[in-house]
């Protein structure tokens, strides 16, 4: 995407083309299901959508369709593959698959399912809103997965369908995002608690990102998933002309509406990681543009700030030792009286903000402290704001919906747009 300063001339040209993109927006007429009543005894559970993860062993499986089973075998044993631990962790997701199926049907509710592949690709829109409920099976990616679908903005209704996740695996998975273990062993407990109103919405924040340009188009989209390049499902959100106040602000006309919410955090950085990013800032439209080289730029929520944000900005025991040994004496000895274990661990724990938090943090990723960089001199790495408008200067830049979708983009606007509603269980 190149600006073009000179491509519209007149204000009468500009609407013209936005006239135009406005055209492909697509009325349907499909009956959608009522909005979920936030008061939980109040919600009625008549119809699931499981969404299943794709194991590892499908995966690797579906890389080679030419292949049948028995060579597939051979050939992954020959690479030096564990398959035998590969099986046996399919077949254990599978199991529980099945039991998760049963705990619904069990408890009166008409069950859909699709796997993780097709709900990236073919699931349409008419199935989510069919649903009561959305109940990813799996991992965070699943649920992160599901949660994109879910959006109203990418299902185009007032709906807002809940997502509740099982962790198949919680031997090997964390499964922030999903309900504690005990309800891996109990499945039956959980469903029974959703079917009586025995539990409380969770509210999650999640970011809305907006492409600012001149004609409005929406970037090619990437499945970072399959490795390719994917039709965006959702092309109808609106190309809206700026006000003149943005528009000399930001060098811009058009800022159209990205169809995808991002519930962990967004990333922008040039595609080939080895390379330096440069990228422009201004902070909830100040007017103060910053500039700044680093690995890339990553604005999480509160539910992102357990991971990625976590894992930029925590320090180790390693590093506590290496800042103590060049204070000075004094203070040092002061230092050796305290638990220095406990000293990371409470700095590392405070870089998790609620999920609710309406605030986005920013982080600058391995930022380059050198010569002129960054301008100002006193720009901060890491940061909460409301909103973050962000210019690449970059070679090859993308933006990143972590575990979803990739856009090829200049420059965006990344704000809070969405309440996610999950579960939270009662004590």
């Amino acid at each position: 995407m190149r600006t073009e300063k000179n491509m519209f001339k007149t204000k009468n040209f500009l609407q013209l083309i936005a006239k135009e993109l406005l055209s492909i927006r697509r009325s349907s007429g499909v009956k959608v299901a009522p909005t979920v009543s936030l008061e939980p005894s109040k919600f009625k559970l008549r119809r699931a959508l499981i969404i299943t993860k794709l194991s590892r062993y499908e995966f690797e499986q579906s890389r080679y369709p030419e292949l049948n089973e028995e060579q597939f075998h051979q050939m992954m044993r020959k690479r030096g593959t564990d398959l035998d631990a590969w099986i046996y962790h399919h077949k254990l997701h599978k199991s529980f698959e099945d039991n998760i199926v049963k705990c619904f049907q069990d408890a009166g509710c008409e069950v859909k399912m699709t796997s993780r592949a097709e709900f990236r690709s073919s699931l349409s829109k008419e199935v989510m809103n069919w649903a009561d409920i959305i109940v990813p099976i799996g991992g965070d990616g699943t649920f992160l997965l599901a949660a994109g679908r879910a959006s109203p903005l990418f299902a185009q209704s007032h709906t807002k369908i809940p997502i509740v996740g099982f962790n198949s695996d919680p031997q090997r998975s964390a499964g922030r995002l999903l309900l504690p273990k005990h309800y891996s062993d109990y499945p039956g407990e959980a469903v029974a608690k959703i079917k009586g109103g025995d539990f409380k919405w969770m509210h999650r924040t999640r970011i809305r990102s907006t492409i600012l340009g001149i004609n409005g188009k929406i970037p090619q989209s990437y499945d970072l998933y399959r490795h390719c390049i994917s039709k965006m499902e959702q092309k109808t959100t609106r190309p809206e002309i700026l006000d003149k106040e943005l528009a000399k602000k930001y060098d811009a006309k058009v800022k159209r509406v990205l169809p995808y919410l991002a519930l962990n955090e967004v990333f922008i950085g040039e595609t080939l990681s080895s390379r330096v990013t440069h990228l422009q800032l201004t902070l909830d439209h100040g007017n103060v543009l910053y500039k700044t080289k680093s690995s890339g730029l990553c604005v999480s929520t509160g539910t992102g700030s357990t991971s990625w944000h976590s894992s930029i900005n925590r320090i180790t025991r390693h590093s506590m030792d290496s800042l103590t040994k060049i204070l000075p004496e004094k203070i040092r000895n002061d230092f050796n009286g305290l638990d220095k274990d406990q000293l990371v661990r409470k700095y590392n724990e405070s870089l998790i903000f609620a999920a609710d938090d309406p605030r986005i943090c920013y982080s600058i990723r391995e930022q380059i402290n050198v010569g002129v960089w960054p301008s100002p001199e006193e720009f901060e790495p890491r940061q909460f704001v409301s909103n973050l408008y962000v210019k690449s200067c970059c070679f090859d830049a993308n933006k990143t919906d972590r575990r979803t979708h990739e856009f090829e983009q200049l420059s965006c606007s990344l704000h809070i747009v969405s309440i996610s509603r999950c579960y939270k269980w009662q004590r």
